[in-house]
């Protein structure tokens, strides 16, 4: 997921591909209580709460309120009633993601497409308009709870006219005054928009899924990560990165592996009904350092990186930068330490990473802060001491 234009994104087939990927549309999340979940995201993440649906603009069934920073737009919905769909998914799962919504030429077509190719519908084409425009919306089924919804936007909907701050869909009004909005346009964040969206599935399914987002959606194996890669003493994941044509949606995808104790992907899944879904988002920023130095003024919670990890980072690093003629690393090596911020490198470049607890008390969802200088990976290279800090915290919940 990235920054690349609609124009550039849309290649010349996009015309003739009804599965042609234009953004992220937005992240729709369940949660149990959307007003106070917006607070949380806004507070902890500097979001801006932009926009509103709910009983005072004539949504009976759910409560919906819009938060935005930078291109990303995350939605959170919470059930009015017991009959929504969402209130027994939030029994089941509690608060996390549901749909990964993609915006598209024609979301009629896409959805038809992707059924052609094999998907199942999770609901049908259906369109929301008023005098302004129109949105249309079309969803298929992905891992467990998991959805891809397809966007289409038109008139004062469409998506670019959204990212400048018109609204949503019909039947959202503007959040209006709100002192902590001010207070975040005053105090950025700095996330720009979603890197990568991860998803864990049963062990023995991962395969499955990568056939299928080739299958279905069209996309390509962009990275693999084996037990041997992602593994400590004690547990181990595997991996397969898809990525759309263009390259604008990658979704990496996690089964567990067998190890000495239990993985934090099996931690996962045990905690989310033994149903795959959505393990992270990684949100892109220009700026780490300043990024995570005000996450953690906001009181966020970061995993601790082990002090040992930092006697051996640099040289790693700046070995695999100069092997590959690319400039060091021009962050403040003591203020990379000091934030507990990960690094790592391959042959285009280096990024920098820090992962955050548990979102809810459930440890299921959480969210990566990156960003790329170059480096179109994932951290192998932080592979064993991110597990090695994981496994403190699942040692800490009593689930190791």
């Amino acid at each position: 997921m990235s920054t690349i234009s609609p124009a550039t994104a849309a290649s010349a087939s996009s015309a003739t591909d009804p599965l042609a990927l234009i953004d992220v549309d937005h992240v729709r999340f369940y949660v149990g209580n959307a007003k106070q979940a917006a607070f949380f995201y806004a507070s902890a993440f500097g979001f801006d709460v932009s926009q509103i649906s709910d009983l005072t603009t004539g949504s009976r069934e759910s409560a919906s309120y819009l938060l935005t920073q930078g291109n990303i737009r995350l939605l959170l919905e919470t059930p009015l009633t017991k009959s929504h769909p969402a209130a027994e998914e939030i029994r089941r799962y509690g608060d996390g993601v549901k749909d990964i919504a993609l915006t598209v030429f024609d979301a009629e077509k896409a959805w038809k497409q992707a059924i052609a190719n094999g998907g199942a519908s999770a609901y049908e084409p259906r369109t929301f308009s008023d005098a302004n425009g129109s949105v249309t919306m079309a969803g298929i089924q992905s891992y467990g709870r998991a959805v891809h919804t397809f966007v289409s936007r038109t008139g004062a909907y469409d998506l670019p006219k959204v990212k400048q701050g018109a609204m949503f869909a019909p039947g959202f009004r503007a959040m209006g005054p709100f002192a902590l909005n001010d207070y975040n346009r005053k105090n950025p964040c700095g996330l720009k928009f979603v890197d990568h969206c991860v998803g864990n599935v049963e062990e023995g399914k991962m395969n499955h899924w990568v056939e299928w987002y080739e299958s279905v959606m069209g996309f390509k194996m962009f990275k693999h990560f084996d037990d041997k890669d992602i593994a400590t003493e004690y547990s181990a994941l595997m991996s397969k990165v898809m990525a759309s044509g263009n390259h604008l949606i990658k979704m990496p995808i996690n089964e567990p592996a067998q190890g000495k104790k239990k993985s934090q992907i099996q931690e996962y899944l045990e905690w989310h009904d033994m149903a795959p879904g959505v393990q992270h988002l990684a949100l892109r920023t220009d700026d780490e350092l300043h990024s995570v130095a005000e996450l953690r003024r906001r009181g966020v919670d970061f995993l601790t990186i082990p002090d040992a990890y930092y006697e051996g980072v640099w040289d790693r690093v700046d070995r695999m930068l100069t092997q590959h003629g690319h400039p060091a690393v021009k962050e403040d090596h003591q203020r990379v330490r000091d934030l507990g911020i990960l690094v790592d490198a391959d042959d285009e470049g280096y990024l920098l990473q820090l992962f955050t607890k548990p979102l809810q008390d459930r440890p299921t969802l959480f969210f990566e802060i990156i960003c790329r200088r170059g480096s179109q990976s994932f951290g192998k290279g932080n592979f064993k001491a991110l597990f090695e800090s994981l496994e403190i915290e699942q040692a800490r919940r009593g689930n190791l």
